[in-house]
């Protein structure tokens, strides 16, 4: 399969334009996060008595009033990453019309996709919760953060160049089994930043936790994402054990790689188990979440990148 080497330039050239693009956008979310007023998150915190007696509710965040530089630079922020976002998306197709296969063959292209699905949750949520776009967006440098540097080792340390598909990767399961867990892991790091958030938000009296969402804002977050992530992230494990039946004759062989993929399984379904439950919602759910995520982290770089197994397709 030959390569278009002005296809796979573009396509390189994209992937840093959106890195820069993500950059700066982190910067205007850093400079609203911290020069923007304290969000006014309780009912009552937004209530104040006046000299006569009379009470009078103060503006919520979203009004008029508090709109003034920072609003603009943080609606400015996520302009910026809508449009970096659509430009990375554009890396990645190209990348995958310069060889003709899904971009998504080695750890390059892998964690490509996932910084992009995660930007691209990152935005549905918060255009979903356009009532408290103002409380969100100052999680947007939080979100930005891993991604910019998940980028960064993504074309650096761990680049490849664009190559056609190694023999046990040929394969229409590639399409289905591994987009299926690319889209997994970039919902649940939005998952992961908002359940960290969660815990640093928890204490009362933190400057940092005062700029924050109210902690309620969070956790919700954090539990709508994994409950959208953990139904695919199980047809990604049921997809990847027919796929390993029809490639090396097992469903399951206990490779490093399968192992640590059902370990983030059985701790995410805790997560959601204990966020349902009385006594451990709350913290303890969110240091099981985060946990989960950790699982996930080690599993994308240690188990590809260290470990020796059948899932060794890094590409390094």
């Amino acid at each position: 399969m030959l390569i278009n080497p002005v296809v796979e330039y573009y396509s390189d050239l994209a992937y840093g334009t959106a890195l820069v693009l993500y950059l700066i956008a982190m910067v205007l979310h850093a400079v609203e996060y911290s020069v923007g007023r304290v969000p006014v998150t309780t009912a009552a915190a937004r209530v104040a008595v006046e000299g006569n007696g009379a009470v009078a509710t103060l503006a919520p965040p979203d009004s008029e009033a508090l709109r003034g530089k920072p609003e603009r630079v943080g609606r400015s922020a996520v302009a910026l990453t809508g449009l970096a976002v659509l430009v990375h998306a554009g890396s990645l197709a190209l990348r995958g019309a310069a060889i003709g296969r899904v971009p998504w063959a080695n750890m390059y292209e892998f964690i490509s996709a996932i910084c992009c699905v995660a930007v691209g949750c990152w935005l549905i949520a918060l255009y979903r919760q356009r009532s408290a776009a103002t409380l969100l967006r100052r999680l947007g440098v939080f979100v930005l953060l891993p991604v910019v540097v998940l980028m960064f080792l993504g074309g650096t340390v761990l680049y490849a160049r664009a190559a056609p598909l190694i023999p046990s990767l040929n394969s229409y399961w590639i399409t289905i089994h591994v987009s299926a867990a690319i889209t997994a892991t970039g919902i649940l790091l939005v998952s992961g930043v908002a359940s960290a958030l969660y815990l640093v938000g928890a204490p009362a009296g933190s400057r940092i936790a005062a700029r924050l969402p109210d902690i309620t804002t969070l956790d919700r977050m954090a539990y709508r994402t994994a409950v959208v992530a953990f139904p695919i992230w199980t047809f990604a494990i049921m997809a990847g054990a027919i796929w390993a039946e029809a490639a090396w004759g097992h469903y399951w062989g206990w490779d490093p790689k399968e192992t640590c993929a059902l370990v983030a399984w059985v701790v995410y379904a805790g997560y959601l188990h204990a966020r349902a439950t009385a006594g451990w919602r709350g913290s303890p759910a969110a240091w099981i979440n985060v946990v989960g995520f950790a699982v996930m982290l080690f599993n994308l770089f240690f188990v590809n990148i260290v470990v020796a197994g059948l899932h060794s397709y890094a590409g390094l």
